[in-house]
């Protein structure tokens, strides 16, 4: 009887912390005619989101375009399709995925551990309390400067992971291929569409917020002290990725 009771518990905790998710967002938009009193503190956050995460996107991004143009080339050596095609397959992978995606994971561990790490640390220690005690809305003064940052600073890093993305991939052709830039190009504007640019921007849109929304909630209601700290920094990590991968497929269900 117990086996078949455990699968129930897991499913009623589950939806139980689905909906204490959407009351916590309830209540951070509804918060969000505050912003201005909150925006210094917007400012840091997009600083720590963003500004400091542009070498560690820079370097992700170059070598994802040059492995893809690697493999497109080798892909290409049939001599069935022309090889200017690399151009092509690099750009529109480039900027409908492996950028928006690539960045995305990478600010999973990076932003979303940090950011459940430093709001479950204030949990525990009882610094949340404080604020409450003093008057302070916790959800204003924690959770909106943070998801505020990231909507506005992903959509700029996914630009940063496309531009050297490309760049990975001209450089890759070029060097270790013998396709010249001319042809990269020829080939990487053949099959361009600005709508494909925009995709990639409003999935770290959802990226972007969607990581930051689970690091809070992860970090707000965390319980246990230091080892409860560690588990939702965990928890955190697993989550955000699922959460990237379900809102990926759902962007391209609907978007294209």
């Amino acid at each position: 009887m117990k086996y078949f009771l455990y699968p129930i518990q897991i499913c009623i905790l589950f939806f139980e912390n689905i909906g204490q998710y959407f009351l916590l967002m309830s209540k951070m938009f509804r918060s969000i005619s505050s912003w201005k009193l909150y925006f210094p503190a917007t400012l840091d956050q997009m600083i720590t989101i963003g500004i400091k995460s542009i070498p560690i996107v820079i370097i992700i991004s170059l070598f994802s375009g040059m492995v893809t143009s690697v493999q497109a080339a080798y892909q290409l050596k049939t001599g069935l399709v022309p090889i200017w095609f690399v151009g092509s397959i690099v750009g529109e992978s480039v900027l409908m995925e492996l950028a928006p995606m690539m960045t995305a994971l990478v600010m999973t561990g990076r932003i979303g551990a940090t950011i459940a790490a430093e709001i479950g640390t204030m949990r525990v220690s009882e610094q949340i309390d404080a604020l409450e005690s003093l008057s302070f809305d916790p959800v204003s003064f924690l959770i909106l400067p943070r998801i505020l940052a990231a909507a506005v600073m992903f959509p700029i890093l996914v630009i940063v992971a496309d531009c050297f993305g490309i760049i990975g991939g001209l450089f890759a052709a070029v060097n270790a291929m013998d396709v010249s830039s001319l042809e990269f190009i020829r080939g990487l504007r053949n099959w361009f569409r600005p709508w494909d640019a925009w995709f990639g921007l409003i999935k770290g849109l959802f990226f972007g917020v969607a990581i930051t929304s689970i690091a809070c909630y992860q970090g707000f209601y965390t319980t246990g002290g230091a080892t409860g700290v560690g588990r939702s920094t965990t928890a955190t990590v697993v989550i955000s990725c699922v959460a990237i991968v379900f809102l990926d497929y759902i962007l391209a269900a609907i978007l294209l």
